[in-house]
């Protein structure tokens, strides 16, 4: 499959478990790898939490491209990242296409595609 087309799949399967009918974007995949990889289950989230579960998400996400490590979990079980190295200045349309090749990666590791 090509990357679209994991993309595609991901997308729809992702929004048939997780949605109420509207298409998940981006953003949504990101947050719902941040609450997959805090492990606390579902539970509501205030917003300054759904902002660091967004920023769990990246930084594990962009952990196996080697700009961030994980460090350690803290008391309250929320895991921390130290950054390896800058991101890149990308535009835009790179960064959408190196956060879709990482979700992908994400997916792939837990044989979701197969």
């Amino acid at each position: 499959m090509t990357l679209k087309e994991k993309w595609d799949f991901l997308v729809t399967k992702l929004t048939q478990q997780f949605s109420n009918g509207e298409d998940l974007n981006l953003d949504g995949i990101i947050y719902l790898i941040g609450v997959q990889e805090l492990g606390q289950g579902k539970r509501r989230f205030k917003k300054d939490e759904k902002m660091n579960l967004m920023h769990i998400a990246i930084c594990r996400l962009l952990e196996p491209f080697g700009y961030y490590t994980f460090e350690y979990f803290d008391d309250d079980g929320w895991p921390h990242y130290q950054m390896l190295t800058e991101l890149p200045n990308l535009k835009p349309g790179e960064q959408t296409i190196l956060m879709k090749q990482a979700i992908i990666g994400y997916f792939e590791e837990i044989a979701f595609f197969e």
